[in-house]
């Protein structure tokens, strides 16, 4: 039986111009390379592939071939086919630069990622065979809006046994990643009529940015010892907390203003919208329960497995109020717009066990390395404060009044990427001003750890 043209070889977008088939292929070929549009090293298709796409005498195309090897504009060794050659491609005049790529830090020590080389490859890979050799063929189509059925009932469960979450899977919203939960619920609560939310004084200034483009005022609220203060909630509709461990000064939210939160909510029909940020990291204490176990009715609940897991999975979830979650979904679009596979692989991780023993395994080396840099600041730098240590993936570093500019600056001239306490202050907040560095210990990899430590502490005061 004949082959057909559609199952030959690899594609390739080629148009033959100018007289004659051979010299417009030629030409076309040439220019191909000429412009970058064919990198070097890629790989054409056969000659008789090219000419069955074409239409045209397989003679015709390997001529055509035989020509820009001549010309060194195309290399052809028996058993590697033929090949762009390697050569530097001069862009075409009044091709803008590319722009230089950024260096990067001889070490990073900056909050909000996990140490992505302990990333447990192998464990997820076995889930996702699992998964996939099990999931029904219906899986692979246009899905409901709120994710995988087979996701929604496993994070129901662990979320109710670890987090204290009453986490009905009909309620419960998977989306790709914090940022989009938070716009999802940015556009819900504009629809309904909502016009301000307040923040914490001290947080990531994204997240305003994601509120304010839904059509929302954020307006912070100020910070003490005991944690955000909710007696300024007075105008606000909803309200986003980071309460089992504040970004980023690292301090649970106390439970006098936990109950206080959740009152506000019952006595105006607001909205308490939980961030359980590091909900799973937690060092000297009794994990702090999620907020949402108060109330079900007034609180949503927001958690990713950018931490525990990987940011590049871009999956979190929503456990919603009754109601909430359809509207939720409806802001989604009416489709699915997580990849199924990860929702598939991510529900058999968790089911089988392997989530808790990767959390576990990764909170002791955790650990390890918060224990190390609490050691190292005593000894090194005995005129920095550790706190916010409890928890997390990053502590605070307070500083001499008047140091913390210098600091930064300092590491950036060292190669030591850092963030410095005033990058995370609402300028609106009326608060004493803070010197302090937010030190993030999740990033480095192990190999790396020892050197990021002696960095961070040739930069700091004394």
């Amino acid at each position: 039986m004949a082959e057909s043209w559609a199952t030959l070889g690899i594609d390739l977008l080629v148009e033959p111009t100018g007289p004659g088939l051979r010299r417009g292929l030629t030409d076309a070929l040439r220019e191909a390379v000429r412009s970058g549009r064919l990198a070097p090293g890629t790989r054409l298709p056969s000659s008789r592939a090219l000419a069955a796409d074409l239409g045209i005498a397989r003679n015709t195309v390997a001529d055509a071939y035989a020509d820009l090897v001549a010309e060194g504009w195309l290399t052809a060794r028996q058993g590697s086919g033929t090949r762009v050659a390697e050569r530097r491609v001069v862009p075409p005049s009044g091709t803008a630069p590319h722009p230089r790529a950024l260096t990067r830090p001889a070490y990073d020590l900056r909050p909000g990622s996990p140490d992505l080389a302990s990333f447990p490859r192998a464990e997820w890979l076995k889930a996702a065979r699992r998964a996939l050799t099990a999931a029904p063929y219906q899986a692979l189509d246009y899905g409901d809006p709120r994710g995988r059925p087979e996701l929604r009932a496993a994070l129901g469960g662990y979320l109710s046994r670890a987090r204290g979450v009453r986490a009905d899977p009909e309620r419960i919203v998977v989306c790709a990643g914090f940022a989009h939960g938070l716009e999802l619920l940015g556009t819900v609560l504009r629809a309904r009529g909502a016009r301000t939310v307040a923040v914490e004084s001290y947080s990531l200034d994204v997240h305003g940015r994601i509120l304010a483009a839904c059509g929302l005022r954020t307006t912070p609220l100020p910070f003490d010892r005991l944690g955000t203060d909710p007696g300024g909630l007075a105008a606000a509709e909803a309200v986003l907390l980071t309460p089992a461990h504040q970004f980023p000064m690292g301090v649970p939210l106390h439970r006098d203003r936990r109950t206080a939160v959740v009152d506000w909510a019952r006595r105006t029909g607001g909205l308490v919208l939980e961030d359980d940020y590091d909900g799973e990291f937690r060092y000297d204490r009794q994990p702090v329960g999620a907020l949402q176990g108060l109330d079900p009715d007034r609180v949503v609940y927001l958690g990713t497995a950018s931490k525990s897991l990987a940011p590049g999975l871009r999956l979190a979830w929503m456990v919603l109020p009754p109601g909430l979650a359809e509207e939720a979904a409806a802001a989604k679009g009416g489709v699915d717009t997580c990849g199924v596979l990860d929702q598939l692989t991510l529900a058999e991780f968790l089911t089988s066990g392997a989530y808790d023993r990767h959390v576990r395994a990764t909170r002791l080396r955790y650990r390890r390395r918060r224990d190390a840099l609490v050691a190292a600041v005593a000894a090194r730098a005995p005129e920095a404060r550790v706190t916010g240590i409890a928890a997390g993936l990053h502590v605070l570093l307070r500083l001499p009044p008047g140091t913390e500019q210098s600091v930064v600056q300092a590491a950036h001239w060292r190669g030591l990427a850092l963030h410095g306490l005033a990058r995370y202050s609402n300028p609106e907040a009326p608060a004493e001003p803070v010197d302090a560095l937010v030190v993030g210990y999740g990033t480095p990899p192990d190999h790396a750890w020892s050197g990021a430590l002696d960095a961070l502490c040739a930069v700091l005061p004394g």
